[in-house]
């Protein structure tokens, strides 16, 4: 008969047991998806139609953005789960790269919104406006701000004494309030968020309205502006799940005030999947399975080559 485990030992061991479901059920669905965003990537690399054609261009890059994002913040959910504390240099460059790829998705959907508003509403010029060149200035375009945000957000910690950065090890778990303790870099990054989100919005909006109007016009394309509504109106619902990142840490920091201790870890779990993992995989769902050109190449990469192209 064995012993019976004390109090403390068996706290540990409910702890530890916490910690590895919980990683467990996080990690599951962010391999999944980046399985799937994987595959899309080297799909839209398979093929000069691809690599050529204005429209996959800024897919890839949305991609590549959401697929690092993704990965970032796995890692950054994996190393609070498991109570890792990193030195301030590590953890800035990880948080760094997570703001810096957060920001380009809002911006790459701006681009392909105002493509599919040149498609429909302007067929004749698309392929004077919307040419490769022009994109890949857009795409520049958009790294170019998202990193200027991010140096300018770097500026506060002048602040800040910056000795011995690189080996001080933080007090507490890699986020934005522990790295960053400045309330005016909060008041900036809100700033931004919202002026970024807003900007997106109502170009998106604009846009859609746009081609509804261009719908009604006997010379156009009916069947395309139909399509082009339905992926605009998509594209304004991942502007919004873009968004939902935002929300995650207030939620977060009111559940840990009102629930038990097992109940927000559950909880927390389930917001990270909804948040932060699911926002960006919804990319290479949508775009995968409706985009004709693109679905056959992706069901025959997913089912090992057995669907024919």
């Amino acid at each position: 008969m064995s012993l019976p485990l004390n109090s403390t030992t068996e706290q540990q061991y409910q702890s530890v047991l916490e910690r590895i479901v919980v990683s467990f059920l996080s990690t599951a669905p962010a391999c999944f998806f980046l399985f799937i965003n994987g595959t899309l990537m080297l799909c839209l690399r398979s093929k000069p139609v691809f690599r050529y054609t204005c429209r996959y261009i800024l897919l890839y890059n949305l991609l590549v953005a959401d697929t690092a994002q993704l990965v970032t913040s796995q890692v950054m959910f994996l190393l609070a789960v498991g109570r890792v504390k990193l030195t301030y240099a590590f953890c800035g460059t990880i948080k760094t790269v997570a703001n810096l790829t957060a920001g380009i998705s809002p911006l790459i959907l701006v681009a392909m919104s105002v493509e599919r508003y040149v498609a429909v509403c302007h067929p004749l010029r698309h392929a004077s406006i919307i040419t490769t060149r022009n994109t890949a200035v857009a795409v520049i375009a958009t790294w170019a701000v998202s990193s200027l945000n991010n140096v300018t957000r770097n500026l506060f910690l002048l602040e800040h004494s910056l000795e011995n950065l690189g080996s001080v090890l933080m007090p507490d778990y890699c986020t934005d309030v522990a790295w960053f303790p400045n309330p005016l870099r909060e008041y900036y990054d809100k700033a931004y968020t919202a002026l970024v989100f807003v900007s997106a919005g109502l170009a998106v909006i604009s846009s859609y309205t746009g081609v509804v109007i261009a719908a009604k016009s006997a010379s156009t394309d009916k069947g395309s502006a139909h399509k082009a509504r339905k992926t605009l109106l998509l594209h304004l619902v991942q502007l919004g799940l873009s968004l939902s990142y935002t929300i995650y840490y207030p939620l977060l920091a009111g559940l840990a005030r009102t629930v038990r201790r097992l109940v927000f870890v559950w909880v927390q779990n389930v917001f990270y999947v909804l948040f932060i993992i699911l926002p960006r995989c919804l990319t290479s769902l949508i775009y995968g399975l409706r985009d004709q050109t693109i679905r056959p190449v992706l069901l025959h990469h997913l089912c090992c080559r057995r669907v024919r192209v």
